[in-house]
């Protein structure tokens, strides 16, 4: 299994843990592909953007989490797009693990940091 399978795994655990615990979830797809009839198509996301994104339903409160394998490492445009929530009222977390997201989202934490 290569890295991008592991890490892509590791996601789908996290967002149905995430759902189970009641919150709102989505995956996010940041880039471009080129269609079939040769045109590209920009996801309209900025580089950088957070694996998942979703809500709490309690309070509304709007969290990020990227999700890393246990030896993955955000690139520059993650950290940098980490670095712009700092002094937002938002959650935050690079997650490894589904009780990791989940952590971060109960907890309301803000990790930017590796």
């Amino acid at each position: 299994m290569t890295i991008k399978g592991k890490e892509q795994a590791t996601q789908d655990n996290i967002r149905v843990a995430l759902a189970q615990a009641g919150y709102i979830v989505f995956r996010t797809n940041v880039g471009k592909v080129k269609t079939a009839d040769g045109r590209w198509f920009d996801s309209g996301l900025p580089t950088g953007f957070p694996d998942l994104v979703g809500y709490k339903l309690d309070n509304g409160k709007i969290f990020f989490i990227e999700v890393k394998t246990a030896t993955g490492k955000r690139r520059k445009d993650q950290v940098a797009f980490a670095n712009g929530l700092r002094d937002k009222n938002v959650i935050y977390g690079v997650a490894r693990s589904a009780e990791e997201a989940v952590a971060i989202v109960r907890d309301e934490l803000k990790i930017l940091e590796d």
